[in-house]
């Protein structure tokens, strides 16, 4: 199961940056970009089975590929952003996180409001 391979490149990655941050600080933080960044790598092969899903979902539904789309972004922006805030706590820097958590927050919405405009239409298409 790869939920083990990451999970120990995980804790590698943390103790490894745990030991390096009492010498090298700096330094600690890169080790957690690339940890992080491998593992992230290590999901190419899942994420490619949630995209043929989410594609037979799509022909099956007969829903717009252009609203497909926006929700794979929607979902891409959340993970993204909480990474890299996440990412930033780790640096010592939470009130970057915190304006990156927001900005992440506030684009989703702006991609999302053509899906509810789009929800509250069929629904008041279905009342009398």
């Amino acid at each position: 199961m790869d939920i083990f391979k990451i999970i120990g490149v995980g804790i590698i990655t943390a103790i490894t940056a745990l030991i390096v941050k009492q010498i090298k600080p700096e330094v600690s933080v890169l080790i957690t970009i690339t940890g992080g960044i491998i593992m992230i790598l290590m999901l190419v092969d899942s994420l490619t089975s949630i995209f043929a899903v989410f594609n037979t979902i799509v022909e099956k539904s007969g829903l717009t590929s252009g609203l497909f789309t926006t929700i794979l972004k929607i979902i891409g922006i959340g993970y993204l952003t909480e990474f890299s805030a996440n990412l930033c706590k780790d640096a010592g820097a939470s009130s970057i996180a915190d304006k990156i958590l927001l900005a992440g927050k506030i684009i989703i919405l702006v991609f999302a409001l053509p899906i509810v405009g789009n929800i509250i239409e069929i629904i008041s298409g279905l009342l009398p």
